[in-house]
């Protein structure tokens, strides 16, 4: 059964590598309630066989607190803002800023990991 959220609290964001992996590449801070909204309209849940199954998420980058993440297919492209501070692995350190979704994009368009430009929400 596909169900959507209603209202994420957050999104973990993830693009594709030159191998096409899903990589987790950062997440968003809370979601103001219409934007919460707009992305839920957009994400649909899947169960297993999706490439982060079983992955637990940090809170934070360095926390031992572990996320409550529900999968969803990897089909919306959001624009976000975000700091400099990235990790060894291209790993936003900080949570980034969610502006909107671009649906005038597909994550075909988005560069893969390591190249700069958009994050698919994943």
């Amino acid at each position: 059964m596909r169900t959507r959220p209603s209202a994420p609290s957050w999104s973990i964001l993830g693009r594709r590598d030159e191998h096409g992996r899903l990589r987790a590449v950062g997440r968003t801070v809370a979601l103001r309630p219409e934007q919460a909204r707009q992305v839920g309209e957009h994400l649909t849940v899947v169960g297993p066989g999706h490439p982060w199954t079983g992955v637990r998420f940090a809170a934070a980058w360095g926390s031992r607190d572990v996320l409550d993440a529900v999968l969803v297919r990897p089909e919306a492209v959001a624009e976000i803002s975000a700091d400099r501070a990235v990790d060894r692995g291209g790993v936003y350190r900080h949570s980034v800023r969610f502006k909107r979704l671009r649906l005038d994009v597909t994550v075909d368009d988005v560069p893969p990991f390591g190249g700069g430009g958009a994050a698919a929400a994943g």
